[in-house]
């Protein structure tokens, strides 16, 4: 157990919203879990999110201990699109977490990994073996794996050196005017909410193309390639120019079509061969229940 201590010194509103200033190392979710288990106390006595703070207060938290992530194989349904001794393509299904953590200690596409392949790269960590780059968990489709760190850091340089494609298919909301265009705005934390990504002025340079593939009645099917790779980058940058990703929990309308997550598929994905410098391009079906709400959507036109 770890003790932790804070005076306000001044009146600034709620508990919740005062603790994720004071401490900005933790989520806005994970403090709310330690107000929801009592973890933290405003003068010896436990208090709730919506407490107003006044001068003097004295803050306590106890925090448990952190919790030790091992990554260990488990028996998981694994699409596996490509194979040979240095590479995997693998079509991953919505809703699965790319690597444990501490939210998903397992049933991740690492523990699937692990148990079929004992040959992963180790650059990463030991929870992250083979994993060159990611897609969210409630986004489907292709992920390149690493089985060897030569393999990794060829695959790594040519995401860094913007020479890999990765274009995805999104769903979104309202009618798109144009054909195409290009988004380039920096991407980093929001100061808002630490759970998301926001366009801000010191952000990491992030740049999307996209294409329009079809028109529905409030909703625009695109396709959107990825110049760089920032975190959540098409659902922030969508979101950004007024089109967010129907379905899209954090950055989209809460009242959307239905559905287990934002309608967006990593559909193609192509790289340079670390061993055989050959060029490589994959594709996969967008999710039966993507294609689903397209025909819905195309019926009701």
């Amino acid at each position: 157990m770890e003790i932790l201590e804070y005076t306000i010194t001044e009146e600034k509103g709620r508990l919740d919203k005062v603790l994720v200033e004071a401490f900005p190392q933790f989520s806005r979710s994970q403090i709310q879990a330690w107000l929801k288990e009592d973890r933290v106390t405003v003068n010896d006595e436990t208090s709730r999110a919506n407490y107003k703070v006044k001068a003097d207060d004295k803050i306590v938290i106890n925090r448990p201990e952190p919790q030790v992530i091992e990554a260990v194989a488990q028996d998981l349904p694994l699409e596996i699109i490509y194979e040979d001794d240095s590479v995997m393509v693998i079509n991953k299904p919505q809703g699965m977490v790319v690597h444990p953590s501490a939210g998903h200690p397992d049933g991740t596409l690492v523990n699937a990994l692990m148990f079929h392949s004992d040959k992963l790269s180790t650059i990463n960590d030991v929870i992250r073996p083979g994993i060159v780059h990611r897609i969210d968990k409630d986004t489907s489709g292709l992920l390149m794996v690493a089985k060897n760190d030569e393999a990794h850091l060829y695959l790594a340089e040519q995401l860094k050196e913007k020479k890999a494609l990765r274009k995805y298919v999104a769903l979104v909301h309202g009618e798109i005017p144009h054909e195409k265009g290009t988004i380039t705005a920096p991407i980093g934390r929001s100061k808002d909410n630490r759970q998301k990504q926001a366009v801000v002025g010191d952000g990491k340079p992030a740049v999307t193309h996209f294409t329009v593939l079809e028109r529905f009645e409030e909703f625009t099917l695109v396709e959107c390639q990825l110049e760089t790779g920032r975190t959540h980058q098409i659902r922030v940058h969508m979101d950004y120019i007024g089109f967010p990703i129907a379905g899209d929990p954090l950055y989209g309308p809460k009242k959307t079509l239905p559905g287990p997550g934002q309608f967006l598929h990593a559909k193609t994905l192509g790289f340079e061969h670390p061993v055989t410098h050959e060029e490589m391009i994959f594709s996969s079906d967008i999710p039966e229940v993507f294609e689903e709400t397209l025909e819905n959507l195309r019926q009701n036109r």
